[in-house]
């Protein structure tokens, strides 16, 4: 029910009881005949239409205005509690006194939730630091010399048969043949992608030194380089946590190579930006997309970046609609800026 309704409804229904009261007291103690009162005229308006009516109309007014004014003062918490589960950051309002405890309440649970998100992503951050001080360089040169090797031969000897594929097709062949011919090369244009999605997996994970803009350029320019598809970008550089940086570049990895070895799509367009201490990276590719209720149950690829969007305090959305495309969007604190003063 509405807040200014139900203030309406319990002033009036005081204002009668009270009226009630008043009057069956006024009647024993001062009136013999109870009937001169259903009789008595003020004007040309009945006495206990007066008498009724005070209480109904008094108390619709004050129903109203406490109404109203309540109303605003819960619309405001509501406003603070969307505030806060958005994220973003929660202010105490001077006009509004009568709720001044609650909103020191929402602003000490936004303060332990900040820190408990600082803490987690320090804790990500000496994961990180840890796992690249413990990686193993024979494990590293492996992983270089496999994605070497299928480079250099599985790799080229696609790209030959895809070149020979077109060739023969540009030939005067037979209907029912050449179709057949172009459902190989698509084939192999297929399994080229796979291949480039395989090799993009086996790179090693870790930014090396690099900033995650640098890390996530270098990658982008190299897949322009030997994907057909147009991949754009938009790359703002700013300061992170080593360990925030290594997951949000692992995400990229994982979501481009999703893109590579499934979508079928023609475009692919990368965003990472920060808005109001807030880290956006967002993946748009226009595939043949997917049923999500169908897909995210039994995907290790979108469990995956969900649980690393979600180690470092972030929230993981993705949107896909089948014949329209797909979009990835994660959305972390950044709190490498106040994380610097602390040891």
């Amino acid at each position: 029910m509405n807040t200014v309704i139900r203030h309406i409804i319990t002033a009036v229904l005081l204002g009668f009881i009270l009226t009630f009261i008043v009057t069956v007291v006024t009647l024993f103690v001062f009136v013999n005949d109870w009937s001169l009162i259903a009789g008595t005229k003020v004007g040309e308006v009945n006495y206990l239409v007066i008498l009724f009516g005070i209480p109904f109309v008094g108390g619709s007014i004050i129903g109203i205005v406490t109404g109203t004014y309540w109303q605003q003062r819960v619309r405001h918490i509501e406003k603070q509690m969307d505030e806060l589960l958005k994220g973003r950051k929660v202010r105490a309002t001077p006009e509004f006194k009568e709720i001044k405890k609650i909103e020191s309440f929402l602003i000490q649970i936004q303060e332990k939730i900040r820190d408990q998100t600082e803490v987690a992503q320090r804790l990500a951050t000496d994961r990180a630091t840890e796992r690249e001080k413990s990686l193993q360089e024979v494990v590293v040169q492996e992983r270089n010399r496999l994605a070497r090797e299928l480079h250099d031969s599985v790799s080229q000897q696609l790209f030959a048969a895809s070149m020979m594929m077109s060739a023969i097709n540009e030939e005067n062949t037979s209907t029912p043949v050449r179709k057949q011919l172009h459902l190989v090369e698509n084939m192999i244009q297929q399994s080229q992608m796979e291949m480039r999605a395989l090799l993009l997996h086996l790179r090693p994970v870790a930014l090396k030194g690099k900033s995650l803009h640098e890390g996530i350029k270098e990658l982008l320019l190299e897949l322009t380089e030997k994907v057909p598809m147009k991949i754009t970008w938009k790359i703002e550089a700013f300061h992170l946590d080593k360990g925030v940086e290594d997951q949000l570049f692992r995400v990229t990895q994982e979501s481009v190579s999703n893109t590579l070895r499934h979508s079928k799509a023609t475009n692919l367009e990368v965003i990472l930006m920060e808005r109001d201490e807030t880290v956006i990276l967002r993946v748009v590719d226009n595939g043949i997309g997917f049923n999500i209720d169908t897909v995210k149950t039994n995907s290790y690829g979108l469990q995956n970046m969900r649980e690393r969007a979600f180690e470092i305090g972030g929230s993981f959305k993705i949107i896909s609609i089948p014949g329209e495309g797909t979009r990835m969007e994660i959305k972390v604190p950044n709190l490498g800026k106040e994380g610097e003063h602390h040891d």
